[in-house]
């Protein structure tokens, strides 16, 4: 298997309601943007497109502390 993503820390940000909140109104907003009504459809309606450099560097982590840093994820 490949890893993916980074292994960190972040400060407390409250309740683990908050942030699971977060991540659906994260998840609800991405299926706005590519017209799937389900999670299923996203899994099977996928596509990968092309960004700049600076769209790379902004959907990088960051705010986080990098406690160890993933082979396949270096920044900079």
């Amino acid at each position: 298997l490949v890893p993916e993503g980074i292994e960190g820390q972040v400060p407390y940000k409250g309740p683990v309601a908050t942030v699971i909140h977060q991540m659906v109104g994260g998840l609800r907003a991405a299926m706005g943007y590519t017209g799937n009504a389900t999670v299923a459809e996203m899994r099977h309606g996928a596509n990968f497109v092309k960004i700049t450099g600076a769209g790379l560097k902004e959907s990088h982590v960051h705010d986080v502390q990098i406690t160890r840093e993933s082979p396949n994820y270096r920044i900079g």
